[in-house]
């Protein structure tokens, strides 16, 4: 495929859709971002400074950091993939804990926040030829995306996936709070005011309930396909 598009991924968390966003990258030698990833190492940076108490995010203090968080991608050999840096410094295993989960959606409601890493986003795709996932990239960083997809899967098939790579990490955690998880940050991404999580009427529904990795990337790919010959 000659010609460049620009490819928008949103939808709740725990479906997939990172995972997905990159292959279809790879297929299609396209640049992928992981917005998501963007957020949580906000969301880090907060929990290492202190942040929160009580469970309450100081959000002055966390807008008047914003100019001292620099976040990046750089290519991991080793994994084949991108890392996240915050400041120069690989954070990629600490922004996936459940303690990160469990504040991203609070930090991702803040305004300057969202503004901060918007603009970097849309300079990121200024070229085309990306792929990039998140809440709110089709409805508010890329909107004259040629494709646009939201992807979905029932909350506790959500949960259980999560709950799995946890394990796999070593995380002590139980299935309950992993579901707990999963519908809090599913209230919070979709009533927030700015930028609510929302699935627009020219996105495709991919709900990965009942579908292996290897059927949703190849309903990706043919709608790629078809997008690219229309643009």
């Amino acid at each position: 495929m000659s010609k460049k598009i620009t490819i928008a991924i949103d939808g709740h968390s725990s479906t997939g859709k990172s995972t997905a966003a990159k292959q279809l990258a790879v297929k299609l030698q396209y640049v992928y971002v992981d917005t998501g990833a963007m957020y949580r190492a906000v969301s880090f940076y907060a929990l290492r400074e202190n942040l929160l108490a009580k469970g309450s995010l100081d959000i002055e203090k966390l807008v008047e950091s914003l100019p001292d968080i620099h976040i990046s991608f750089k290519y991991n050999k080793d994994t084949d993939r991108a890392d996240v840096y915050l400041n120069g410094e690989n954070i990629e295993k600490q922004i996936r804990t459940l303690e990160v989960s469990g504040i991203v959606s609070k930090v991702a409601e803040i305004s300057e926040v969202r503004a901060k890493l918007v603009e970097q986003q849309k300079a990121m795709g200024e070229e085309k030829g990306i792929v990039m996932d998140g809440r709110d990239i089709g409805s508010v960083v890329f909107p004259d995306a040629e494709l646009k997809v939201f992807m979905t899967a029932a909350p506790e098939v959500r949960a259980q996936r999560r709950y799995a790579e946890l394990l796999e990490r070593g995380d002590d955690v139980s299935l309950e709070e992993v579901l707990e998880n999963v519908i809090g940050r599913d209230h919070i991404d979709s009533t927030r005011e700015d930028s609510p999580l929302i699935q627009l009427p020219e996105a495709k529904l991919l709900d990965t309930s009942k579908m292996t990795r290897e059927e949703q990337f190849e309903l990706l790919v043919s709608w790629a396909e078809i997008a690219v010959e229309k643009a």
